[in-house]
């Protein structure tokens, strides 16, 4: 084994054969001239984004309620808002269905109506004052 293939420096071979580590600084590390490293750039950031709100949360464990309570406001609150949607949906649907049978009434009435109904409009139309 030869001294001046092997891949570390720091070992060297003595006149008697022996291999022996180096340990003096020069063979370590070689002399390298000491740079001045850049400081760190300053990064100033401003957030503008406000927290997420737990003030239901913050209540009911403030309150000593616990952790129940707070499990029922994150089950049931999504439940109220759909239930609220679903009594919307159908209070929608029977306002259409109250204006559509409203046309419908209106529509036979005057066409049953005959000149009795043909007179009695003319009469509401002179009332509010058009001709």
């Amino acid at each position: 084994m030869d001294s001046d293939r092997l891949p570390v420096p720091g070992v060297v071979r003595l006149p008697d054969g022996r291999f022996v580590y180096d340990d003096s600084p020069a063979t370590i590390t070689p002399a390298v001239p000491q740079q001045h490293a850049a400081p760190a750039p300053v990064v100033v950031q401003h957030i503008y984004q406000a927290p997420p709100d737990r003030t239901v949360q913050r209540i009911a464990l403030g309150s000593g309620v616990g952790a129940g309570a707070v499990a029922a406001g994150v089950y049931f609150g999504p439940l109220l808002v759909g239930v609220l949607t679903a009594i919307a949906a159908n209070l929608a649907i029977l306002a259409l269905l109250a204006v559509v049978m409203a046309w419908g009434v209106v529509s036979v009435v005057r066409s049953v109506g005959g000149e009795d109904g043909k007179r009695a409009a003319s009469n509401v139309r002179r009332a509010r004052g058009r001709h």
